[in-house]
């Protein structure tokens, strides 16, 4: 049973929470306040929890917190860079969120000796999800879910893998968009999914009038491209009756 306590988390952080198993092992990567590992704890979610920061600052206050509720026998504060703070088949569960999504895709590609035991990655990015799905494609993560929500006035997607067939989640013909949009994001289009591509079209479109406005080269053409791809892409998304 989830209890209200001081750390009752954000929504976006609650959303990462709600996809950990119960008695999951997890190592929370970018941990900062160590917030969701000591939330997770708390509520009965875990067993045990590698909280992981690379900046001394972050990684005093997650101590600081994680002592603070006598927590040290179940969550251990480590410093390093990204999975380093991890032994092999250590945690079974990897949480990243509050970063980019191309960093989020470079810590996992430089930790992959460490994802061999690891059974589900729960990956929150700030902005560029597609990076991550594109990661996951490549490297044998299928893509179980997708959330999207929005907290003061910012909009976050909560991506679930786990390894599987990389393909099953997207529509063959619909492969890119899938890729940029969220398979499964797609299909519900909530109103945060809406308010979030219309803002990436107003964007989108004055970016094209722009160049349309200045004399052109061979990387304006292909920017508007690849600009007027994406536009036809989601418009076609938003436009669509859901089936």
């Amino acid at each position: 049973m989830i209890i209200v306590n001081e750390l009752a988390l954000s929504d976006r952080l609650r959303a990462v929470a709600l996809e950990i198993p119960i008695g999951s092992k997890i190592a929370d990567i970018g941990s900062d306040h160590a917030y969701l590992p000591c939330y997770a704890a708390l509520n009965g979610l875990i067993s045990y929890a590698v909280a992981g920061e690379v900046n001394e600052g972050p990684f005093q206050s997650a101590k600081n917190q994680v002592e603070k509720l006598n927590l040290n026998d179940r969550i251990k504060v480590r410093k390093g860079n990204g999975l380093e703070v991890i032994e092999r088949d250590e945690v079974n569960i990897i949480t990243i969120a509050g970063m980019g999504g191309p960093l989020i895709s470079e810590i996992l590609e430089a930790g992959k000796d460490k994802l061999n035991g690891i059974e589900r990655l729960i990956l929150q990015p700030n902005i560029g999800a597609k990076s991550i799905r594109v990661w996951l494609l490549e490297n044998g993560w299928e893509l179980m879910k997708e959330h999207i929500l929005e907290e003061d006035e910012k909009i976050y997607e909560v991506l679930v893998a786990e390894r599987g067939t990389p393909l099953k989640p997207y529509n063959e013909n619909k492969n890119q968009s899938g890729l940029l949009l969220g398979p499964f994001l797609m299909k519900e289009k909530n109103e945060a999914f809406r308010k979030k591509w219309r803002h990436e079209l107003l964007k989108w479109k004055k970016i094209i009038e722009q160049i349309d406005q200045r004399a052109q080269n061979e990387d304006t053409v292909e920017k508007r491209k690849d600009l007027m791809n994406k536009v036809q892409m989601v418009e076609e998304v938003l436009n669509d009756e859901i089936s």
